[in-house]
């Protein structure tokens, strides 16, 4: 059985922090060369924590995400401003990978979500590894049989890897980010939001630095 780690890839962007600037600055028709760079940042600051976010749309990213399916289906939910293009098994014949996690987390006492310090499943009846082996033998024994592979793929389990292309702008993945870097995120989530600020932060710092402290 194939296990493998969360992975984002940068693809490409376009656009910068100028990029922002002139968006803004074009009701004037001046650009950001007619302005210092302290000006420039000072209007990014001023974008941003007023929430004037169609500026901070025009710059795009495109990054290439590896993560379990249960990971993936949390992510997805971000749909306002980006593009999502997945990997399908109805296609893809390749040997599934698997995602673990290197400790378990304990059920929260008094919340209805998130989880809670570490947990030993040494006593479970069924352990996750030989069971996702099953389910794995389960499914190749489905495909030669000769199953559709859009209907075996159902007994696959959501610690399977998934990955996407996803495009979106540099504002809508600083939401993604503000959100699911939240102390109430997930943990998985928010190892997926920490990749993407690291990628983007670079590429946007004067931006990024400011819808993150807003």
């Amino acid at each position: 059985m194939k296990t493998s780690t969360m992975e984002v890839k940068y693809i490409d962007h376009m656009g910068s922090d100028n990029r922002v600037v002139d968006a803004a600055r074009v009701s004037f028709a001046k650009i950001a060369a007619n302005y210092s760079e302290e000006q420039n940042a000072k209007l990014i600051a001023y974008l941003a924590k007023h929430n004037h976010w169609s500026p901070m749309a025009h710059p795009q990213l495109t990054l290439h995400v590896k993560a379990p399916i249960f990971v993936a289906r949390q992510l997805v939910k971000h749909q306002v401003g980006g593009v999502w293009n997945e990997v399908s098994r109805r296609y893809v014949d390749s040997e599934p990978e698997f995602w673990f996690p290197e400790v378990w987390r304990g059920r929260p006492v008094n919340a209805k979500q998130g989880s809670s310090g570490t947990l030993n499943i040494g006593g479970l009846a069924y352990d996750p590894h030989t069971t996702c082996e099953q389910a794995l033998c389960a499914y190749n024994d489905m495909i030669e049989y000769g199953v559709a592979p859009e209907q075996a793929r159902m007994i696959l389990p959501q610690n399977m890897q998934t990955e996407w292309y996803w495009t979106g702008s540099l504002m809508f993945f600083a939401r993604v980010c503000r959100e699911r870097l939240a102390p109430g995120a997930q943990q998985e989530t928010r190892e997926i939001a920490e990749q993407i600020a690291e990628i983007v932060a670079p590429l946007f710092p004067v931006s990024w630095s400011a819808l993150m402290e807003n």
